[in-house]
Formats: C-alpha cells, structure tokens, sequence
C-alpha cells in the first residue's frame, strides 16, 4: 500500500538534517543552559545563538524572541499580558481563529469581563478591511487586534501589512498567529511592524512541543507560567535545549530554499486543483483557494458535491493521510467551527477535506489520489 502524506497543516515530517542537529544536542550539550559550569554554559551559549538566528529570519532582534512550548502557549502568553500588563480592554477578532485564540478570549472575558468585537467575514471567510478600520474608530478603548496569518482551515492569507497599517492609524496593538505562515511566507518586522506573532517548528519540518513567540521590544511580559527566570523572566523552565536547536535548523532550511519550494509546491496545488474539477461534477474550493495571492500554496479545502460520511477513512484505508479540518478537531462531531462560520447549512453538510502538502509531495502521487478518490466516489 501506498502511503502520501496530504496533512501537513496538521505537522510535517521533520527533516533529515534537523534529527542530525537534535541528536546531536541531546549526546554532546547537555547542561542545563542557566548552570553556572562551562558545560551549562556551552548550552546557554547554543540557545542564545538560536534566538539570535531566528530573529534575524524576520529582521528582528534577539530580546524579541521567547522561547514556548509551541505557539498555542505563545498565544495564550500575548493575549493574557495584552489584558493584564498592556491595559487592553477591547479584543478584535474573528469566528475562523484557531481555537487557541478563540478559547483563550472566552478565557479573558469570564476572568476580566473585556470587551471582543468580531470582524465580517465575505463567503470565503476573507476579512472584511473596511468593517475592521470600523471597529477600530468605534471608541477610544485601547484595543488589540488578533488575527491569524494563514488560516490553518482554509488557507486564506492575511494583508498584514493592510492590518499592521490600520493598526498604527489607530494606536491598537496587533498580534497575529503566524503558526501557518513562518517557514512559508517571508515576514520582516521592518516592513510589516506587526507587534506579536507566534509560531511552532513542527509546522516547517522541526520537532513537535517547541515554538516562540516574537513580542516587539519595549513591552514588558510577565509570565504565565511560574517557577524561574528562564527567558529573561518571560517564562519558567528550563530550556529544550536540543528542539530549540532543531527548531533554528528548520527555520534556516525553510528559509533558505522559500522561494524555489514555495514555487514547485504551488505547481502540485494547482496541478490538484485542475484534476479535481475536470474529474468531480459540483467540487468546491472553501476559502480562496484558487488564488495565489489570497491562499496559501500549503493548503487546498475540498468541498464535494455531497455527503460521503466514510470518505476520510477510505482514503486512510488506500494509505493517504488528509484532515477533514483542523486536525486539533480531529473526532469532534460538532464539525468545523470555520466551515459552519462561512457556509450556508446546505453547503457545511457536504463533506470537505483539507489536503495540505509539502516539498516532499510528487504529481504522482496526486494521480494516485485522484484514482483512488474515483474508485471511492463511484
């Protein structure tokens, strides 16, 4: 049996030359980074350096990066201080955030009763621009706004510079999570002077349960989590020496090849896009797929031409992994929460599937999945 990989929104396949890095760092820089010793200090020394690299993939500066666990805790980091250190009272978002936005904010509002106001979204689940600069005029609470980059559902890119623009027009803040985004789009902090964005390694090929946030300086952070002054205060614990260095090896990788593997992963997007509608009566595309401007050439949301309830599970049975959403909804019966926000009840009932690729991912193995889906679909 075949296996393709067709989910790489949900994570991607860590690469060769970054399992080198790690293994490397678990066997040889093992001390603890906030030891006194030489070998503890060799290890601060190697997670300084990191942050310093990563920092300059977005024209930033080291004291702008701390280290998390993955961007749902830099998430939950920005929006808490937001509220709690920065004087924030009114949240703008929308309905399509990652639930790690969305539960966050219901978290502030029962703890500090803020005020959250919601974008429009058009019937692709594009921001409505025009309604956001509304929201930011409406009064002169100070606000902040929290915007995902790439929608990890769909795939619609955000104008940050658009939002970071309107942002500064109006003295709010604006954080965005980048989770879809950082490997895949270029961001530099000078250009788009966006002031937070988070990010995980597991979605550019790095280790799983390592991210971090970029908080611009001059705001303070306090943490949300307790225990230490690791990360300059911002968050307790030691350091994941060894994922941290996986996750600097991604980063450069991704970053250094953007152009070319954003290119011919854009050719496998279309060449999908293609076979499906000359293959499928009624196939729709949820978000704006079909642009190379407003989508992402990661991710393709397929909407058939009905209900098919075992679909998913017959493409895993001819080995091909996809997501019938976010994957962090993986089992949940109440659906999609992007899907149901932008489509009509007739339409979110059909089935839809998330196909996300890779570098990795051939033309040939399209063929397969489009074989396979006409042997199923019959």
């Amino acid at each position: 049996m075949k296996n393709i990989y067709l989910d790489n929104a949900a994570t991607t396949p860590i690469l060769p030359e970054v399992i080198d890095v790690i293994t490397n760092a678990m066997v040889n820089f093992y001390g603890n980074p906030s030891s006194t010793h030489q070998i503890g200090r060799k290890s601060k020394s190697l997670v300084e350096t990191a942050r310093k690299n990563i920092a300059k993939q977005f024209n930033a500066v080291s004291n702008e990066i701390i280290f998390t666990a993955g961007a749902s805790e830099a998430d939950n980091l920005i929006l808490r201080n937001a509220v709690t250190n920065l004087g924030v009272t009114t949240i703008i978002s929308s309905k399509i955030e990652h639930h790690a936005i969305l539960h966050t904010i219901d978290n502030l509002v029962k703890e500090f009763n803020i005020q959250v106001s919601w974008v429009d979204l058009d019937e692709r689940g594009g921001v409505n621009y025009t309604h956001l600069e509304e929201l930011l005029k409406q009064s002169d609470e100070k606000k902040l706004v929290s915007l995902m980059y790439v929608n990890n559902e769909i795939g619609n890119v955000l104008d940050l510079k658009k939002v970071s623009n309107l942002c500064i027009a109006n003295n709010a803040l604006f954080h965005s999570d980048a989770v879809q985004g950082i490997g895949h789009f270029k961001i530099d902090i000078k250009e788009t002077p966006i002031d937070f964005f988070v990010s995980s390694a597991h979605k550019f090929h790095g280790p799983k349960g390592v991210g971090f946030a970029y908080i611009k300086k001059g705001f303070g952070v306090n943490p949300i989590l307790h225990g230490g002054e690791q990360e300059r205060g911002a968050r307790a614990g030691t350091e994941n020496i060894h994922s941290i260095l996986g996750m600097e090896k991604a980063l450069e990788i991704a970053c250094a090849n953007l152009k070319e593997e954003s290119n011919d992963i854009q050719k496998v997007k279309s060449y999908f896009i293609s076979e499906l509608k000359n293959n499928f009566e009624g196939i729709e595309f949820n978000g704006y797929a079909e642009s190379e401007t407003k989508s992402s050439y990661i991710i393709l949301n397929v909407r058939f031409s009905k209900e098919y309830p075992m679909l998913i599970f017959n493409l895993d049975l001819k080995g091909i992994a996809v997501s019938g959403g976010s994957a962090c909804q993986s089992g949940s019966n109440k659906g999609s929460h992007v899907l149901n926000a932008i489509l009509d009840e007739k339409e979110a009932i059909k089935t839809s599937i998330r196909f996300s690729f890779s570098k990795f991912n051939t033309l040939e193995e399209i063929d397969y999945v489009i074989k396979s889906l006409k042997e199923i679909i019959k």
